[in-house]
């Protein structure tokens, strides 16, 4: 066996991201920049007013001096003219200042007379003016190459003049669950058998990542089936499997893949649930194979199809962030293998956050999984630990799940 960290280090080194394609930047939200955004224009492209009020010099606009109104600017009409000795002009936030003018009188400090103005407030050189340039400026890098693409992001880019942007294509992975004992939901359930459900959530979780995930039909225990079924995968950037990755008797995805040049890197990772994890490669696509109970697929989704895929899309595939909490109850000391524990969470009463494990911890129980809030981070060889100790976390909702 090896370590979760080996594992991971090995897996990562497989893939790299994918190409680019250049989209609408309307359909851009969440996807991951191929190429640094630069700037086509300079914002604000001009020195532009950021109130409402009058366009003034500062030397003529002192409390209870009077000037006199020689025109107008509102947004996108700019004054042609230049503003002199006493004159002002009425402006409107966004709109250019004129020329001659180096602050804005804000219209509640003024009094509108006919064709002049009183002010009621000094002004300072500068005030509510927003500098030609101040938010980016033309040829500027504005968002980084490698960056998932938030609304935010959108919106920049929007003002920077981009309708189109470079982003990395989706990744495509395909999803193969296999053995005798399932069905599809919906689909008539074998004597003893059960409802597949790792290829759906597996499916959901490469969605929430901005994968696209094609559920493969499901292949018997039979290595012509599976190698037949690995067939349609060909051209995805990743196949996943589930079910059969052990060498059990009935664990026949390896000696299914072999038949179509699968070459094994490793299959048993020293954690509980996932030991059986096997990874390898078909030609040049990466294949990875998950253990058949859902949990223990779930976790070793987590831990290693995640960062995987986030790297295919662009991004680094940085380990999972993990948090501090207390367990609610005393936990025992662990073995040679890195445990994961569903936990619920909750607050004490001073706002800690508290980490109760679910007392009964088998890898095939999805309505625990489901209820569960975290994993309880228990390495090889931790020491038993009492209610109230502290451990670390990886909270579902940080990830979207």
């Amino acid at each position: 066996m090896i370590s979760i960290e080996d594992a991971r280090t090995r897996i990562l080194a497989a893939f790299a991201p994918v190409g680019a394609e250049t989209v609408a930047l309307a359909e851009a939200c969440g996807r991951i920049t191929a190429a640094a955004v630069i700037a086509r224009r300079t914002q604000p492209p001009a020195d532009v007013s950021a109130m409402d009020g009058y366009a003034v010099r500062a030397e003529d606009a002192r409390d209870g001096a009077t000037l006199r109104v020689i025109g107008s600017a509102p947004a996108g009409h700019p004054f042609a003219g230049r503003i002199g000795a006493g004159e002002t002009v009425r402006i409107f936030t966004g709109s250019i200042l004129p020329e001659g003018a180096d602050a804005v009188l804000l219209q509640e400090d003024a009094e509108a007379e006919g064709e002049t103005v009183r002010v009621r407030e000094s002004v300072l050189p500068g005030r509510h003016i927003r500098r030609m340039g101040e938010d980016f400026a033309r040829d500027e890098p504005i968002i980084a190459a490698g960056r998932r693409l938030s609304p935010r992001d959108i919106g920049l880019a929007a003002a920077a003049n981009h309708p189109w942007l470079q982003v990395h294509r989706r990744p495509r992975v395909a999803v193969l669950a296999t053995g005798d004992e399932i069905a599809l939901p919906g689909e008539p359930i074998p004597q003893g058998g059960i409802v597949s459900s790792n290829a759906h959530a597996l499916a959901a979780m490469l969605t929430s990542l901005g994968a696209v995930a094609s559920v493969l039909p499901i292949a018997a225990d039979d290595p012509d089936a599976i190698a037949h079924a690995a067939d349609a995968a060909r051209g995805f950037d990743l196949l996943l499997t589930t079910g059969g990755a052990s060498v059990g008797a009935h664990d026949l995805v390896q000696a299914g893949l072999a038949r179509r040049g699968l070459a094994v890197d490793f299959w048993k990772i020293a954690m509980r649930p996932g030991k059986p994890l096997m990874f390898g490669r078909l030609g040049e696509m990466p294949v990875l194979g998950l253990p058949g109970n859902p949990v223990a697929a779930f976790v070793c989704g987590l831990l290693f199809v995640r960062p995987a895929v986030l790297r295919l899309a662009g991004l680094a595939g940085a380990p999972l962030a993990t948090l501090t909490a207390t367990t609610a109850t005393p936990l025992a000391a662990n073995d040679r293998r890195f445990d994961f524990l569903r936990a619920r969470l909750i607050e004490d009463e001073g706002g800690n956050l508290v980490a109760e494990a679910f007392a009964v911890q088998d890898s095939a129980m999805q309505a625990v999984l489901a209820r569960a809030d975290a994993l309880i981070l228990r390495p090889p060889f931790a020491p038993a630990l009492a209610a109230g100790a502290a451990v670390e976390i990886i909270r579902f909702d940080r990830l979207g799940l």
